[in-house]
């Protein structure tokens, strides 16, 4: 009896290796975060290249902004040959054109050049100059909120910026076909509306797939493509100059041709099909960008959602938090005073006595060196510090503007032009690290929705610069006055919002909240100057 229980004790001791060699390894589970850090890399050949071909509907973006910087320009008039049939005329009229009959001059490059030229938006009707493109900018401010819903809740990202880009091919097209200001007016609005989504969705797209090292770097990665689109302007504006309607019609053509040829093989945000509760999903597109940078996801990994994140991530506003709301509101603030300013030099430029497409040349091409000081900074540098000094040094050059540009009606003055270039530069740095900063201050659930509220409050500044552009006409003083003040304003603003320089992303509200409180910075801490 005993020589038996020694036997199957001997079996039962042999078997329990075998058991356990045999038995699957327990899960690993891992946030999106983690994966990302540790298993996929935090920026390889996969996120380059997935950020390049998001990034290239910025391009799409800047033309569909700025466009109006030639479409809706005043161009340069002279007065008709001399004929006994025809009263005097002489460009030297107090009151310029408005003084003289409408029959004794003519615009230059032709009725067709602009829309003021077409439509004769001058002297009594100069005020409807800006109308379209406030109209624009105030469809951007109600399709912001509208796409970063969708894109936040509904669609996701890909598909959201997928719809903006077809929408905006649409709309652009049918612009050209305006028979009169007012239509003009109604398609200038439904394409800020639609184009409104590229710019928030690729934001968000492409910072989601990075380690947190790189988020600041890869955030400026997307204006530097912006910064393509606007210098391109003036090179599909000069063939066109004698008619502004074939510039729409060539700016409609392209994010047709990358919405149907692009877009379709570009991933979707794992973090948000992970919030979504789509984890399979998540995990295949992680595993693609994996293999891709020469790496490979344990076998046994799995995405840890927060508790019932799926089902939170649909529930949570932005506006349930009390901390989450004044952060926003905050930024909204910062971001009027921002999109004021950057839109509104930009359109501005013609107040600057120079050549049109110079001047619009020299200011895209200080984007340049606005996105790679930008990039270099957001490496080791406070968000909130480098935000509010850019919009201060803005701040002095507008009001720099003013001492330069005096006694220069006849000619454009060199030193200005010199001071509204590194002006706008800083502006331009300001613009994009708030944008960045903005990624970073919400969690994935209301990510989206969040840069949406912040792009509304930029279109909201950008709505009603045009009108001080024309304001700008009759005095330009005025209007760097106006700009000069408001980015000192949004710079100031920034004290009331926390540091986020190398913290992590948060997939929901709840959940960021207790990260901050554990890291011993109570969320109603967060809102003051201390970092």
């Amino acid at each position: 009896m005993d020589e038996l229980q020694e036997l199957v004790v001997q079996i039962g001791a042999v078997a329990q290796p075998e058991a356990a060699a045999n038995a699957e390894p327990p899960r690993l589970e891992l946030t999106v975060e983690e994966i990302i850090e540790d298993h996929v890399g935090s920026l390889g050949f996969a996120q380059l290249l997935h950020v390049f071909f998001v990034s290239i509907a910025w391009v799409f973006d800047a033309q569909s902004t700025l466009v109006t910087i030639f479409s809706d320009a005043q161009p340069a008039w002279r007065c008709k040959a001399s004929s006994s049939s025809l009263p005097a005329c002489s460009a030297t009229t107090p009151a310029g054109m408005c003084g003289l009959d409408r029959g004794a001059w003519e615009w230059v490059a032709g009725s067709k050049s602009s829309i003021i030229a077409e439509w004769d938006l001058v002297c009594g009707k100069r005020f409807q100059a800006g109308i379209p493109a406030s109209l624009f900018f105030l469809g951007s401010l109600l399709g912001s909120a509208a796409h970063g819903r969708l894109a936040d809740t509904y669609i996701g990202r890909k598909n959201t910026v997928w719809l903006s880009c077809l929408l905006a091919s649409i709309t652009a097209f049918l612009t050209a076909l305006s028979p009169n200001i007012w239509v003009y007016t109604f398609f200038r609005f439904t394409n800020g509306f639609a184009r409104s989504g590229v710019g928030i969705c690729c934001l968000v797209l492409a910072t989601e797939v990075v380690g947190r090292r790189w988020r600041g770097q890869v955030g400026q990665y997307g204006f530097f493509f912006f910064t393509v689109g606007f210098l391109s302007l003036p090179f599909m504006a000069y063939p066109a100059r004698h008619s502004w309607r074939v510039i729409y019609k060539i700016m409609s053509l392209p994010p047709l041709a990358y919405s149907l040829l692009v877009l379709p093989f570009i991933a979707e945000s794992p973090r948000w099909l992970a919030v979504m509760g789509r984890t399979q999903d998540a995990l295949l597109v992680l595993e693609k960008f994996a293999k891709l940078n020469g790496r490979k996801l344990p076998p046994n990994v799995s995405i840890s959602v927060p508790t019932a994140a799926s089902s939170t991530a649909k529930t949570e506003s932005l506006w349930s938090s009390k901390w989450a709301t004044r952060r926003v509101l905050f930024l909204m603030a910062a971001g009027f005073g921002v999109g004021f300013v950057y839109y509104g030099v930009q359109l501005n430029v013609e107040n600057l006595n120079f050549n049109l497409y110079f001047t619009v040349g020299v200011n895209a091409l200080m984007e340049i060196p606005a996105i790679f000081l930008g990039s270099i900074f957001l490496s080791f540098a406070s968000r909130r510090l480098l935000f509010s000094s850019s919009s201060y040094v803005t701040g002095a050059a507008c009001f720099l503007c003013i001492l330069f540009g005096k006694n220069t009606k006849s000619r454009g003055s060199l030193a200005q032009l010199s001071i509204e270039a590194i002006g706008f530069m800083a502006s331009s740095m300001a613009f994009d690290i708030l944008y960045v900063y903005c990624v970073e201050l919400f969690p994935t659930n209301v990510r989206n929705f969040a840069v949406s509220m912040l792009r509304q409050a930029l279109m909201l500044g950008a709505a009603i610069a045009p009108h001080l552009v024309v304001l700008g006409r009759l005095s330009p003083a005025i209007s760097f006055v106006i700009f000069g003040g408001l980015s000192v304003f949004s710079g100031l603003v920034t004290i009331w919002l926390p540091e986020t320089r190398n913290a992590p992303l948060c997939e929901t509200l709840e959940q960021q909240e207790k990260l901050e409180k554990m890291n011993s910075v109570p969320v109603s801490d967060t809102e003051g100057v201390t970092a």
